[in-house]
């Protein structure tokens, strides 16, 4: 891999232990309140399937994560993956995250070469491309501030506001990385999970939001050509339906120039702030 020179390549790191057994220590770097960020998360589980994979004509088509519990932050986990099928053009890996014996995060994801097409198509982006911001705003550190929310800079376009309550469950906006990195599949993954939860347009006060499960789909090759490593990506997630506890939240990250580089999915947790945590966030 790539000598680590950023955040979130330092702290994505792994170290191979033999038979598709990846080293990681999980940084407290990138925490919500309650544990790790999924998509730091996803990122980490990502880089060690990539390792496995070992192939860079392979790129990441899909990943698929369950969250079991939230890994402990500052402490060291192994990821195990399998390569269950390898053919022609793609591979379907899966990863297992264990801390104490204990399974954490579970993954499954597809990676594979081009394929030749009989259509091209996409919906456009949404308006808003057309006018990215002069700059993004980053958050300085202070008392009741989690370490997540100091890893991205932000200029929030869609959605009513966090807190304000809102009559649709929409956010987003512009979005890279604090310390900037090419738009890689890495911190794409990270994307999918960076903004606060749709919901929190809705609500007038925070509630915990853990992810059930997270699938992402890659719909470019990444990093994409002719991105800057501080060019921003334009982010929007939407959620249409909260009931029993749950919600789903439906993302897409496009480039500056309008080019679709994600789309995610993701079935989280919405409960009181008194309820116990059985997800990572």
């Amino acid at each position: 891999m790539a000598t680590t020179t950023t955040e979130l390549d330092r702290d994505t790191a792994v170290i191979a232990v033999g038979d598709g057994v990846w080293q990681a220590t999980i940084s407290d770097q990138w925490a919500v309140p309650r544990g790790p960020n999924g998509g730091y998360i996803a990122a980490l589980m990502l880089r060690a399937m990539l390792c496995a994979v070992d192939d860079e004509a392979r790129a990441p088509r899909s990943l698929t994560l369950h969250y079991l519990r939230p890994p402990v932050p500052g402490t060291d986990a192994t990821i195990h993956t399998t390569i269950e099928r390898a053919g022609r053009t793609l591979s379907t890996v899966t990863a297992r995250m264990v801390q104490d014996d204990r399974p954490m995060v579970i993954a499954i994801g597809a990676f594979a070469n081009d394929f030749p097409t009989v259509a091209d198509y996409s919906t456009p982006p949404p308006p808003e491309i057309a006018t990215p911001p002069k700059e993004l705003h980053t958050l300085e550190p202070a008392p009741g501030v989690p370490p997540i929310a100091l890893r991205a800079a932000l200029s929030p376009v869609f959605g009513p506001g966090p807190m304000s309550g809102g009559d649709e469950a929409l956010v987003g906006g512009w979005l890279r990385l604090a310390d900037p990195r090419p738009a890689d599949a890495l911190a794409v993954a990270f994307y999918t999970d960076a903004w606060l939860p749709s919901p929190f347009a809705r609500l007038t006060t925070p509630a915990p939001a853990p992810t059930v499960d997270l699938t992402i789909h890659f719909r470019t090759r990444l990093p994409y050509a002719g991105m800057a490593p501080d060019d921003p990506v334009l982010a929007r997630f939407s959620s249409s339906t909260s009931a029993g506890g749950f919600f789903e939240e439906d993302g897409a990250i496009w480039a500056p120039d309008g080019t679709l580089l994600a789309q995610s999915r993701q079935l989280a947790l919405l409960f009181p702030g008194a309820a116990p945590p059985p997800a990572s966030s």
